[in-house]
């Protein structure tokens, strides 16, 4: 009896270990055809399921809804690991728009759509509605990232803000309105419409602020944690993962919203200095794949593709009416008042996918037993199937189409970044030379950028005693924190080395003493009139603290100057690129 139980345990480790690798496998074709992640691991869960070639019979909602819900937290928290204050300011009040009124206006909308083909009494097509209201942090990420596609910043910071933030809503909704149906039901009678409604908005609110101040503070002591325990070599991003979970948890249980707080922590997390931040990143990114993959398959697993045909006409006309009525009409109606372009609030509206939240959402009704529960999850699944499959897939062609694709290569540069133990100020940087490389065309690195050592055949050479650099040398700097993507053009490859030193400075390349008033009437700039006799070099003299290095940027209108070369201490040439997003940085101050 006990080597049967030994046996059973190695085939069940076996079978970990296969579908872990089958989503590695999966994850690598995802990537070389360009199809949305989450949609191979659902059709992967799909295909093990009772009613695919792997059989499995699996209808544990409890567990799922668990996992969901750990899986989302580590999402979420990733997602705040890449938001960058600098990248998306200007873009965070109409982000949260479209995160609390967009959620609201979908989900109302969705419901018309729900009660006229499904035939679902209202407050039930509102929960409907609900389930499918919020964009997937998972989806949007991986997808923004994939690819090499770059967008406006203004498009792709709100964008990554409103899926990062809007998840909280809509659970939180999803949670108090199938709470409500159930307690109707059970009553046999109206329990007070207003009533109920006043009710949930005061727990919305409190989920709100308590989920906003614990996440600001956990962040907070979490930052303070990293920097001042001193932990074994690889437990830091341990610490930050499980600080996390933790801040879920405890959030949750004070009736705040956990998802909220993970976020708010991520920011905090990532735009103040702390220690091991390459090794955080890299755990984390692990980590978010990873509960990607278990999340996905669970779903999967949970669905039955006989009833996802038997909802799936009505399914695929809410998933259209969804697309193309109430996720534009919504992002409109919000984005509007901001001055955003026709243009940017298309992209945006096409990018509303839909992914594991919908489905994650749609297993609360199931757990708590409501009538409709089943119908609501073959819905919501056959939505997430259609998004991804329309919407995912044609992502890159949209940007290109709404013209919000900024058409610019990732430098193909093997970084290596390095914590240096006992400050937060520096790091340590190195990179492969490259043949034809700027950095071998005379090339100066930014002025706070300092060469360490130089590895050559089997060599090292330490300053003063090293040559100048030569092709296929791995040359190591100490920069400032933050400094790497500055430094990724002098090292792309050949073939890549114009088109990365064009996206750091831009097509045209300026004197320093050019006046800010001629640049602004010849290329249409908007500037306030008092900078019209300042010159460029004057106005990074007059901004920075210390002198300028070459890297350092300024906006001025919709475009942005970035220095290029220096003569002494002053800059002699600067490169002008152009952002394509009417940005006012150089204001009255």
């Amino acid at each position: 009896m006990r080597l049967e139980s030994l046996h059973a345990i190695d085939l069940t480790l076996l079978g970990g270990a296969l579908l872990i690798l089958a989503g590695i496998a999966s994850s690598l074709l995802a990537r070389r055809f360009g199809a949305p992640l989450l949609l191979v691991f659902l059709l992967l869960g799909l295909l093990l399921g009772e009613d695919g070639p792997g059989g499995i019979r699996y209808d544990d909602t409890h567990f799922t809804f668990q996992v969901g819900a750990l899986a989302l937290a580590v999402i979420l928290f990733d997602g705040g690991l890449r938001t960058h204050a600098s990248h998306v300011r200007g873009s965070v009040m109409p982000s949260l728009v479209l995160a609390s009124v967009g959620v609201l206006m979908t989900a109302g909308l969705t419901a018309l759509a729900g009660q006229r083909l499904l035939g679902l009494p209202p407050a039930e097509s509102l929960l409907l509605g609900t389930i499918l209201a919020s964009t997937d942090a998972a989806a949007v990420f991986f997808l923004l990232r994939a690819g090499g596609l770059h967008l406006e910043r203004r498009s792709s910071a709100t964008l990554e803000v409103e899926s990062g933030s809007n998840d909280p809503t809509a659970i939180f909704l999803t949670l108090a309105l199938t709470a409500w149906i159930a307690g109707h039901n059970a009553a046999g009678a109206d329990a007070g419409v207003m009533a109920g409604a006043v009710t949930v908005a005061i727990k919305l609110a409190w989920a709100v602020g308590v989920g906003a101040g614990l996440g600001y503070g956990g962040g907070r002591a979490l930052v303070a944690a990293l920097n001042t325990l001193h932990l074994p070599s690889g437990l830091h991003p341990w610490l930050a993962l499980a600080s996390a979970v933790a801040l879920f948890a405890v959030t949750n249980l004070l009736g705040g919203s956990g998802y909220l707080a993970v976020y708010l922590a991520g920011i905090v997390v990532a735009n103040r200095p702390i220690r091991a931040r390459a090794d955080v990143l890299a755990v984390q990114d692990a980590a978010t794949w990873f509960a990607q993959l278990v999340m996905f398959l669970l779903l999967g697993l949970l669905a039955s593709p006989s009833g996802l045909l038997a909802a799936l006409w009505p399914a695929l006309g809410v998933a259209a009416f969804l697309m193309f009525v109430a996720r534009p009409l919504s992002v409109f109606l919000c984005l509007w008042p901001f001055g955003y372009r026709w243009q940017e609030m298309g992209f945006i509206s096409w990018v509303g996918l839909r992914g594991a939240v919908g489905i994650f959402l749609a297993s609360i009704p199931l757990l708590a037993g409501l009538p409709h529960a089943r119908l609501y999850f073959n819905v919501a699944f056959v939505v997430v199937l259609v998004s991804l499959l329309v919407q995912g897939w044609t992502l890159g062609r949209a940007a290109h189409l709404f013209g919000v694709a900024v058409p610019r290569p990732d430098p193909n540069t093997r970084r290596i970044q390095l914590d240096l133990p006992g400050q937060l100020q520096y790091e340590m940087i190195g990179y492969r030379v490259a043949p034809g490389s700027a950095v071998l065309r005379g090339a100066v690195l930014p002025g706070r950028v300092r060469l360490a050592m130089v590895v050559r055949e089997g060599q090292v050479l330490l300053p003063p005693h090293e040559a100048s650099l030569a092709a296929n040398d791995y040359a190591y700097f100490v920069a400032p924190a933050g400094a790497a993507a500055r430094l990724d053009w002098l090292f792309a490859e050949g073939g890549d080395a114009t088109a990365a030193e064009e996206d750091t400075f831009g097509l045209f390349t300026l004197p320093g003493n050019i006046p800010l008033g001629e640049l602004a009437s010849f290329y249409g700039l908007d500037i306030p009139p008092r900078f019209a006799p300042v010159t460029a070099a004057q106005l990074f003299d007059q901004r920075f603290d210390e002198q300028a290095q070459v890297g350092d940027r300024l906006a001025a209108g919709r475009a942005t100057l970035v220095v290029r070369r220096l003569d002494g201490d002053h800059v002699a040439e600067v490169g002008l690129k152009f952002t394509g997003m009417g940005e006012r940085l150089i204001s009255g101050r």
